[in-house]
């Protein structure tokens, strides 16, 4: 169970960029959510934020485990971080209206969030270097914060969302 956890649900297994492929589920279980309750900022940032939480705690908990497992200490196959750090990308996000500007919104999200996390700007780089599963996650939700932060700036003031 927790190897299917650390692979964020088996994300980690599919080939070609699986954090990709998890920050996509990620998008999918927001965007369900967004189906399921509206456009409700509280309700959908407070699953996001639940989500960042267990999906961090996860990491930290079972961090030290990935060795043994992948031979590495933050291997690719290990996205649940990855979920982590799209979860935060989300939070109180300006939606718009309709599923056009929500499907932007989501995308722009993911767009920027695989951005930071590809880059590691500072600290996101040396926050890689904490110990065991903190390491593994920590660079998540810096690039997280970076993309939430530049995805309100773009979705508010230069769209008017």
């Amino acid at each position: 169970m927790r190897k299917l956890l650390l692979t964020g649900l088996g994300t980690g297994y599919l080939p070609i960029a699986p954090g990709t492929w998890a920050s996509a589920g990620a998008c999918g279980l927001f965007a369900l959510l967004l189906w399921a309750v509206g456009p409700n900022d509280w309700i959908l940032s407070g699953a996001m934020a639940g989500l960042a939480l267990a999906a961090s705690a996860g990491c930290a908990a079972w961090g030290k485990l990935l060795p043994g497992w992948f031979g590495k200490k933050d291997p690719p196959q290990c996205t649940l971080d990855e979920w982590a750090g799209q979860a935060v990308a989300f939070l109180f996000l300006p939606l718009g209206v309709g599923w056009a500007q929500h499907g932007l919104a989501i995308g722009a999200a993911l767009l920027a969030f695989r951005g930071f996390d590809i880059l590691k700007p500072p600290p996101a780089r040396r926050a890689e270097r904490l110990p065991a599963g903190i390491g593994v996650v920590a660079d998540d939700l810096i690039a997280g914060l970076y993309a939430n932060l530049l995805v309100q700036i773009v979705l508010r003031v230069m769209l008017g969302l």
